[in-house]
């Protein structure tokens, strides 16, 4: 569903991303891990064309994305670090937006794509609150919201928990789960329990190259006995 060959990217003289290379299928959930600085941020935005690599290229769907780069935005849900949103909306008004940008033309369609994301992420209540006055916890939720709403094959999704009280990390998580049979997922954390919890694959990026690609089992392997954070400290303070 999702390939990459040989990202690079460069910002002046510091090469952000050297040579990353992965696929994810349908069903994965691919826990993206890695240092702040690591490369993460900068690997997602070229996957969703937010961002064009230097060498290098990525697939959504067999489409290239530096060739259809609209088409696929239409394949994927991205939701980028701190979700950005129109603050001066209500939520229900800024979905509304996304679904007609989405191409749903039809005002029955658009209510009904609405209607489905504010159920799914628990947002009905605050529906017709002004996004500028929402917590951080729901801020990040109307960002999931938009990148659910047009039901893509792939996810991409950067800190999707970041901000919400646990109650609300294990909705979210639950949700990426149910969501992912079908579907290609790229979850970007900090949190080794979210990596236990839902993903299916590691990929350990440090100094914008890859150093793991395996399961999470296999992660653990590497250390018997050892937590997953200690195992990480280990790989990305040999990798500097």
């Amino acid at each position: 569903m999702i390939e990459v060959k040989e990202l690079v990217k460069n910002y002046g003289d510091k090469r952000a991303v050297d040579g990353v290379s992965f696929t994810v299928r349908p069903g994965d959930i691919l826990g993206f891990l890695g240092p702040n600085g690591a490369g993460k941020s900068t690997t997602m935005k070229m996957i969703t064309g937010y961002i064009r690599p230097d060498a290098g290229s990525a697939t959504v769907a067999d489409i290239d994305v530096a060739k259809a780069p609209v088409a696929v935005k239409s394949r994927i849900g991205y939701l980028p670090e701190s979700a950005p949103a129109y603050g001066e909306m209500t939520v229900q008004e800024f979905l509304n937006f996304i679904a007609e940008v989405r191409g749903y033309r039809s005002s029955a369609t658009r209510r009904e794509r609405v209607e489905l994301a504010l159920t799914r992420t628990h947002l009905l209540p605050v529906r017709r609150q002004v996004i500028e006055t929402l917590s951080k916890g729901y801020k990040q939720r109307v960002g999931f919201a938009q990148a659910l709403l047009h039901e893509p094959p792939c996810l991409v999704l950067d800190e999707p928990t970041d901000g919400l009280d646990p109650n609300q990390k294990n909705e979210v998580r639950t949700l990426i789960k149910t969501m992912s049979t079908d579907r290609a997922v790229i979850l970007s954390t900090h949190i080794l329990e979210e990596v236990e919890a839902i993903c299916t694959r590691i990929i350990l990026i440090s100094r914008g190259k890859v150093v793991v690609d395996e399961t999470p089992d296999a992660f653990r392997a590497r250390k018997p006995g050892a937590r997953l954070d200690s195992i990480f400290r280990d790989l990305t303070s040999a990798d500097a």
